[in-house]
């Protein structure tokens, strides 16, 4: 048996605490924008976004603006995105360790979850690529939820495989997870290789901060003995 202490649901971000996407996501954001004679948004602008629904994510770029053009520029990124996976020229390495990780993590008394900005077919496509998709009991997506940091994702996730708030930490790169994760009552766990610096997490709530993902299973126990 694993020991993770009290915790039975894991539930983890995508884009930034499982695979790297940025150069993905931010090649298809400039490719919008300039589709509609936009000047290109800055790559750390881009990337301070991900993790947000679309249309929030490109509306917060503009600054506030006419929500058709918002709406245009997300149906380009999208079909842009969607002919990148067609042509399979889409990568989206894992972050080192992390397959490790999720194959460490398998036993029947854990679920693993992915709450993320994609949307459901994005998702799905990512984790068969990756040959990960069997170890996931819930996938919670952009398409189907509320945007982060909306707590819907994460109660979504603890309703599909029975577990409460006290049983379930979420993992992600974000401020918005950890936002996510409060709201929701779950533990939140930031991680410090994706696209937030470890102090914004700190400050949305993070009880910890993971330098490597082999850190994390000594974390939940570490957790679960203090509180």
């Amino acid at each position: 048996m694993i020991d993770i202490g009290r915790y039975r649901l894991i539930v983890f971000d995508c884009d930034g605490t499982l695979v790297d996407s940025q150069h993905n996501i931010v090649a298809a954001m400039v490719a919008a924008w300039r589709k509609h004679g936009l000047a290109d948004p800055a790559p750390d602008l881009v990337r301070r976004q991900v993790g947000l629904t679309l249309e929030i994510a490109v509306d917060r770029m503009l600054g506030g603006g006419d929500p058709a053009l918002v709406s245009a520029l997300a149906d380009s990124y999208r079909d842009i995105v969607r002919d990148l996976r067609q042509r399979q020229d889409l990568h989206e390495p894992l972050f080192d360790g992390i397959r490790e990780l999720i194959e460490g993590l398998e036993a029947p008394e854990i679920f693993l979850g992915v709450a993320t900005g994609k949307n459901r077919v994005g998702l799905e496509h990512t984790l068969q690529s990756l040959g990960l998709r069997q170890r996931f009991h819930t996938l919670q997506t952009a398409d189907r939820c509320r945007s982060k940091p909306d707590p819907e994702m994460v109660i979504r996730a603890m309703a599909e495989t029975a577990n409460g708030p006290e049983l379930t930490a979420v993992i992600g790169d974000t401020s918005f997870d950890m936002e996510m994760a409060r709201a929701a009552g779950a533990t939140p766990i930031g991680v410090a290789w994706g696209y937030h610096p470890a102090e914004e997490l700190t400050a949305a709530g993070a009880v910890a901060i993971l330098r490597h993902p082999s850190e994390l299973i000594e974390g939940l126990q570490t957790l679960s003995a203090s509180r």
